[in-house]
């Protein structure tokens, strides 16, 4: 690479840069507006240039107070949409028992390293950004120096997810649907210098950095009330430089796409894409877009802050001018004749009980102007608003305050409120699915790039217990990542545990004799979330385990003290489910025998006593 073709490339990349900070602008503009409203600083607007800007008040008596309602409303629905955790499980390329059981064993592979990376708090983190500014990122990239040290300074490598704000991403057409639409995909961001010659090996001068950061103002609420809040600001960053990495998507000239990363005009890296992230081994940008509700033909999504932000300055200004009303009534305005009163005495002390107020003689006496009641204008358009953050929320009184809207309202009437507001979130909620499906996705095809030396896994498998398996990457066979459960918010826990309540009242999950056995009774239990309840279940529960570890060993064997129902069930689902062949179906099928002659033999004395029972009872 001669020394003119990396100068090219630098050039290329920051003129691409400043194109792309210039398209985005407007998109920047409201995010950071969006982001004041959250942390309360709702006294600002958006310039023309596209800055922040204070509003300030218009007499030094108005009523500046803050109502934030749009802080309850992000957090109610994050709140919601942390709910959302879908089960992933990895789809067998074919039916074949080999793919089978490679399929099995990326599933364990797969909640391994989900575990490890914490991918529910990675989903809250990008939640929180979707919810605000309309869209979350993440990164999902490979770090070769985390993982078990295998020699003295070379690791094993792992898979390594980051949380990506929207003002780090800019897209080469904005107008773009998804990811996959871009041609390329510019991120920058902020770094330390030192950061950069620990990662690159590269020298790096710092430079000036723009960041957006946070700053605490003082800002006036009512007549002499001041209180201090958080605001988005530009702020310097020091001891850093803009580390801008621009991806650019395989095309028929570059099949492999192209990285280029530059900071401060030097050019840390330039090469094909890094990762065979994509479907059919190809090589994709390693991000992941979330939003929370879809702008039909832009690249970034829409938030319900910017829809409530007109919403939220009306309700600000009809709640402090109806308190500057009741101001006005209980402290009461007075007129008085110029020159009869001690003006500055009445000003500094007012009205005081028990006052003696001195007028000049001959004087009109002064007097409190009646100012009339409250109109009931205010308390209208108050409820007006608040009916209004509703409507364009999808977050209603119940969801916020958990209180049912009436007293009177029945219990069905309040089921039928609930599912409606889980169901206008079902759009935010299955986007986060989406995202969740995809970070997965792009894991196991890290894995099955880079995993090629043996490694161990802990996996946590049923009843608690911790299993190692020890894989590489040829055991993944399929990155094919589906759900297994539905929509959490439109199938909640309480929801199931209410179907299996109303199963149980109709007789569904009992026997011909109207009796639950001791297994059904177990599920039945776990179903409900008591799977642990009394000692009963427990000792179920150590059958049911004994059972398992006989079908993974491989080894049966008949115990006296068996609870032949519970091993004779659990076998049999092992047989149907993993589906074992050869001489390890021929063992697991005479084992399964003995246990039910075991209970053959037992429920035989119990039928040979009856009849004597019976006869005995009619002699007497």
């Amino acid at each position: 690479m001669t020394r003119e073709f990396r100068e090219d490339i630098i050039a290329d990349v920051k003129r691409d840069f400043a194109a792309r900070v210039e398209a985005r602008r407007p998109y920047e503009t409201q995010w950071r507006l969006n982001m004041n409203f959250y942390m309360g600083n709702q006294y600002c607007t958006a310039l023309p240039t596209g800055e922040i800007a204070d509003v300030e008040r218009d007499y030094y008596w108005q009523e500046r107070e803050v109502f934030n309602h749009i802080s309850a409303i992000v957090e109610t629905r994050q709140a919601k949409l942390n709910t959302v955790r879908p089960s992933l499980t990895v789809r067998p390329f074919s039916s074949d028992d080999g793919d089978v059981k490679t399929a099995k064993n990326a599933t364990k592979i797969l909640n391994s390293a989900c575990d490890r990376l914490d991918v529910d708090a990675l989903l809250t983190d990008g939640t929180m950004w979707s919810e605000i500014c309309g869209t979350g990122f993440y990164y999902i990239g490979w770090d070769a120096r985390a993982g078990l040290e295998i020699s003295d300074g070379v690791f094993e490598g792992d898979v390594c997810a980051s949380v990506v704000p929207p003002f780090e991403i800019y897209p080469d057409n904005i107008f773009a649907q998804n990811v996959s639409d871009c041609r390329s995909i510019i991120r920058a961001r902020a770094v330390d210098v030192d950061e950069l010659k620990r990662v690159y090996g590269k020298t790096v001068q710092p430079e000036t950095s723009d960041v957006i950061g946070l700053s605490s103002a003082a800002v006036g609420g009512g007549l002499v009330a001041n209180s201090a809040l958080n605001k988005l600001a530009p702020t310097v960053a020091e001891h850093s430089a803009v580390l801008i990495e621009r991806y650019v998507a395989p095309s028929s000239d570059k099949p492999d796409g192209e990285l280029a990363v530059v900071a401060n005009g030097v050019l840390l890296y330039y090469g094909a894409l890094p990762y065979i992230n994509g479907v059919d081994g190809r090589r994709e940008i390693p991000f992941i877009k979330q939003v929370s509700l879809v702008n039909a033909g832009c690249f970034f999504g829409a938030s319900v802050v910017e829809r409530s932000i007109p919403v939220q300055r009306a309700y600000n200004a009809v709640k402090n001018r109806k308190h500057e009303f009741m101001n006005r009534l209980s402290m009461g305005v007075m007129a008085v004749e110029d020159g009869s009163v001690d003006i500055d005495n009445l000003e500094q002390e007012g009205i005081s009980p028990g006052k003696i107020l001195v007028y000049r003689q001959g004087a009109t006496p002064p007097r409190m102007v009646d100012m009339g009641s409250v109109p009931t204008a205010f308390d209208t358009e108050e409820a007006r608003l608040l009916n209004e953050f509703t409507k364009i929320s999808g977050v209603s009184e119940i969801m916020r305050s958990s209180e049912a809207v009436s007293a009177n309202m029945s219990g069905v009437a309040l089921q039928l409120l609930i599912e409606q507001d889980d169901t206008r979130l079902s759009l935010s909620a299955e986007y986060v699915r989406i995202a969740a499906r995809d970070i997965a996705r792009h894991i196991l095809r890290l894995y099955k790039q880079f995993g090629s030396d043996s490694r161990l896994a802990r996996i946590a498998g049923q009843n608690g217990q911790v299993e190692l398996v020890r894989w590489s990457a040829s055991d993944i066979s399929s990155d094919d990542v589906i759900f297994t459960t539905d929509n959490e918010l439109l199938s909640t826990p309480a929801m199931r545990q209410n179907m299996m309540i109303e199963l149980f009242k109709m007789g569904l999950l009992s026997d011909a004799e109207g009796k639950m056995s001791e297994t059904q009774k177990h599920r039945f239990l776990e179903a409900l979330g008591y799977g642990g309840w009394d000692s009963d279940i427990d000792l179920a529960q150590v059958h049911v385990s004994r059972a398992e570890t006989e079908n993974l060993k491989d080894a049966y064997k008949i115990n006296e003290f068996d609870d032949h129902e519970l091993h004779a069930d659990a076998h049999v689902k092992y047989l149907l489910s993993e589906c074992p062949t050869g001489k390890k179906a021929e063992r697991l099928k005479a084992h399964i025998k003995e246990h039910r002659a075991a209970i053959a033999l037992t429920a035989a004395p119990e039928q040979s006593t009856a009849p004597a029972a019976r006869q005995s009872t009619a002699t007497a």
